[in-house]
């Protein structure tokens, strides 16, 4: 048991402390900057879309407004969409404009590699419906492509969370800065594992076709590029704005579905944890010890639990654990102001790992497309997914102190 505890309880440190600390100290230490300087690439702008009506008019004036001085043409796909997008798309007439009509929705990989096949400019930006593109931004980012080895770049994504519960907000507001954090130093000394897919950028001639079904192309085909020998960065001043869902079960159900996307992608390019891959050290600290972490703390748990009729600094620690756990369980439940605000953090962590369970549940059992399974406009109430994997382990915390296992 003492192995288990300290086996569990170093690999949660390292997933959440050595490997961003060691990734701050390599940039720090050993950065490897690239070329920027202005350079004015055309530019295909690609954007797949499904049932997008609500936002879809608002945001073709925003990409027809951008400042960038060399944008070739504005390809948007209609992925099946059943909303009126295709009306609204069939009534643009604007030069630059390409609209193409999938009738069957086939997901948005399929909807992307139809952009890119029809895309004719040096530089392909993938752009999402809901983001809004900073002035300048589009010339800040294609001014890395100045550096010969630089294949694929992302913006700097800024987040709104003003009208967030408690829990998103520190998913929004402090995770995401721990996460920005962590890539930040992964480009500067060398290439991140994944970008965000509302706005990034890659040389089009070096462009890799999107498997079948895929979720997470915003992680495949920089990864890809990194196979080809070129180097994936981040600039911290190509900003975009984009807003993640408000309320906790909608927040959940996107961290279930980006997770599960994970162990797709490992299925479908299973390269990426093979030797062959350069940053397979990485992708392993990055993303496939944050899959692991659940399990390490419940390992933790249980451990601590069995060795605290022996120990006073055991019984401490287990106690400890039960408490923060239940704190944050009790956020989520009883929603009571002071205690959901003082505890969001840990509940934002607990639903964050419970997600990464429930993710690798959807990924096996889901019959059909993992991209089927959740669409992209969220329900207008609260379905309580999330309370419903949650409750579960309250339930399990309940029976084990009825039970005097604490």
């Amino acid at each position: 048991m003492k192995f288990i505890f300290w086996i569990s309880l170093a690999g949660i440190l390292y997933t959440y402390l050595g490997y961003p600390i060691w990734m701050w100290m390599l940039a720090r230490l050993r950065p490897r900057p690239w070329a920027v300087k202005q350079i004015v690439p055309s530019v295909s702008v690609v954007l797949a879309v499904h049932n997008g009506a609500a936002l879809l008019s608002r945001k073709i004036e925003h990409l027809l407004g951008l400042d960038y001085p060399n944008i070739k043409e504005i390809i948007i796909v209609s992925d099946g969409s059943t909303d009126g997008t295709a009306e609204i798309l069939g009534l643009q007439r604007h030069p630059r404009l390409t609209s193409v009509i999938q009738p069957e929705h086939c997901g948005k990989a399929a909807a992307l590699n139809v952009g890119m096949a029809k895309a004719t400019a040096d530089v392909i930006l993938f752009v999402d419906i809901r983001p809004e593109i900073a002035p300048g931004a589009i010339q800040r980012l294609v001014n890395n492509f100045a550096d010969s080895k630089v294949g694929c770049v992302a913006g700097e994504l800024i987040l709104r969370w003003n009208y967030h519960d408690a829990t998103c907000a520190a998913v929004s507001g402090v995770y995401w800065r721990y996460e920005k954090w962590i890539r930040s130093s992964e480009s500067r000394s060398g290439s991140p594992v994944g970008v965000y897919g509302g706005f990034y950028a890659i040389r089009r001639e070096i462009a890799v076709p999107l498997p079948e079904g895929l979720i997470l192309d915003d992680m495949f085909q920089p990864l890809s590029i990194i196979r080809q020998g070129y180097r994936s960065v981040l600039d911290p001043l190509a900003d975009v704005y984009d807003t993640w869902p408000t309320i906790i079960d909608h927040e959940f159900k996107r961290k279930v579905r980006t997770l599960a996307g994970n162990f797709q992608l490992f299925h479908l390019a299973p390269w990426m944890l093979s030797p062959g891959n350069p940053v397979l050290f990485r992708l392993f600290s990055h993303k496939v010890m944050r899959l692991a972490v659940p399990y390490l703390m419940l390992m933790l748990l249980v451990s601590s639990l069995a060795l605290s009729g022996g120990s006073i600094a055991f019984t401490i620690f287990a106690a400890l654990q039960l408490f923060f756990w239940l704190i944050a369980i009790a956020a989520l439940r009883f929603r009571f102001s002071v205690v959901h605000r003082a505890a969001s953090a840990a509940s934002a962590l607990l639903v964050l790992n419970v997600a990464a369970v429930s993710g690798l549940y959807k990924y096996i059992f889901s019959r059909g497309p993992l991209w089927k399974i959740w669409g992209a406009n969220m329900p207008s109430a609260i379905s309580s997914s999330a309370m419903v994997e949650i409750s579960s382990l309250t339930d399990h915390f309940s029976s084990a102190v009825g039970n005097d296992r604490v």
